[in-house]
């Protein structure tokens, strides 16, 4: 049985408005998988971008494997992200027309071992956006304590 990592990024819905999820496949080295499987990614920093009509994950920062030996891979480097010719042939048209982005969401690992990459279609915010996130936030975590003492 495999322990389920989830890595996420918490920056990404405070910035950014979600349009669309969608969940892809990442190619990686065997010591990228034993680093993930260790929780010892970050994701907060990186995007996605087309290179051709392949996507790739660009500065996603996984630790090098400690118990690696001079085949270890590098902390950043691009990571090829596999989804269907469809689901790519539509990022690519809403990213150059529409002008959104695509950050990824959630590093995780599925039932069988494998690392996933959850990727959203996004729009920045602007800051009046922020502020009324951050509003809503403590009005529910003050309504959250209000029910708690009750």
């Amino acid at each position: 049985m495999v322990k389920s990592v989830k890595i996420l990024n918490k920056r990404a819905r405070y910035d950014y408005e979600i349009i669309e999820k969608f969940t892809a496949g990442i190619v990686l080295a065997g010591t990228e998988i034993k680093s993930i499987r260790l929780g010892k990614a970050n994701i907060t920093e990186s995007f996605c971008e087309f290179s051709g009509t392949e996507l790739f994950a660009i500065n996603t920062y996984i630790e090098e494997y400690t118990f690696g030996n001079q085949f270890n891979h590098k902390a950043r480097s691009e990571r090829k992200l596999l989804l269907n010719k469809k689901e790519l042939k539509s990022l690519a048209r809403s990213v150059q027309a529409k002008g959104l982005t695509i950050i990824p969401l959630k590093l995780f690992t599925n039932e069988k071992g494998m690392a996933k990459l959850e990727i959203g279609l996004c729009r920045g915010k602007k800051t009046y956006d922020k502020r009324e996130s951050l509003k809503e936030q403590d009005t529910k975590r003050d309504l959250a304590r209000i029910k708690k003492e009750f």
